[in-house]
């Protein structure tokens, strides 16, 4: 695939297999697996975890990303930000191997989807999973697509991190559990923040291309210094929380397993300070690779003390 995102005529003959595979967009789902890891990680440190209801929270997270990918695509087709000179990896709709109704009816088909998983879950821990899911999918849709396109008024940061990090973290272990722990919402903490950090960098990526098609995100409005100092705060800041768990009793010392990422962490903090523009898909995928290597080991400190004891 080249790098040249929305030019058909640099774009390799593609199976319909591979152009669905791609609309889905399959490197930004470690994104969404990451806080289910975390918050099943949780459930078994209390004694509680059921493989399950995890597999479930799973496939429920892996599904909301798809739609919420699916409808991205299409949102942003319809709304003229997706340009044939765009930075970031093609995009289906707008490199015409999708028809628009095509993505439209696949992304309600996966939602659809993902709302009888998320029955289950209701039929395992009752109601508040019914407010959660619905609030859930509404807001993937909503986030590029609607009357207010949360993503395109600079509230995709808090969205992200809400979805991203308290709602998957600590409904993950809620479902499990059956009450919701200080140990879960201290572990959404730091995913919450890394995922952000995800978005964060896509916005820097497209600060030029969002201001034309008027979509105001927080890089946009206010520009690349202080989409790189927002980064540098939430990478910060989710290496922070480990320490200040311990240091609260909500963990042991092995949570701070999660700092051997701080290499990584430092070496994409440097492409995010230095690179412009396209280079900058680099540290997208290295900012992905971040969260869920900061999750697995995280999750590590948390199940190792309750097999050791």
């Amino acid at each position: 695939m080249t790098d040249a995102p929305g030019s058909l005529s640099r774009t390799p003959a593609l199976s319909p297999w591979q152009i669905w595979l791609l609309a889905c967009r399959p490197k930004t789902l470690p994104a969404a697996a990451a806080p289910v890891v975390v918050g099943s990680a949780v459930a078994f440190a209390a004694g509680s975890w059921r493989p399950g209801p995890a597999l479930a929270c799973l496939a429920g997270a892996l599904l909301l990303q798809i739609g919420a990918n699916l409808a991205n695509d299409y949102a942003d087709f319809i709304a003229g930000a997706d340009s044939h000179d765009r930075l970031g990896p093609l995009r289906v709709t707008q490199a015409g191997l999708l028809r628009p109704h095509q993505v439209l009816a696949a992304t309600w088909a996966v939602f659809a989807a993902a709302t009888v998983v998320g029955a289950w879950l209701v039929a395992l821990a009752g109601w508040p999973i019914v407010v959660v899911g619905l609030a859930a999918i509404a807001s993937a849709w909503a986030y590029t697509a609607g009357p207010y396109p949360l993503g395109y008024h600079g509230l995709g940061e808090p969205f992200v991190f809400v979805f991203f990090g308290l709602v998957a973290v600590a409904g993950t272990g809620f479902v499990q559990i059956g009450t919701m722990t200080t140990a879960a919402v201290v572990a959404a903490l730091p995913m919450g923040l890394l995922a952000t950090a995800i978005l964060v960098v896509n916005n820097l990526r497209d600060i030029e291309a969002d201001r034309v098609a008027g979509k105001r995100t927080l890089a946009a409005r206010f520009g690349p210094r202080f989409a790189r100092t927002e980064y540098l705060v939430l990478v910060v800041g989710a290496f922070a929380v480990p320490p200040l768990a311990v240091a609260a009793g909500v963990g042991s010392w092995w949570l701070l397993l999660s700092w051997m990422s701080a290499p990584l962490a430092v070496t994409v903090c440097r492409v995010v300070l230095h690179e412009e523009g396209r280079p900058l898909n680099r540290a997208l995928a290295m900012t992905g690779l971040l969260e869920l290597t900061f999750a697995l080991l995280y999750a590590a400190g948390l199940v190792i003390p309750r097999i050791a004891s």
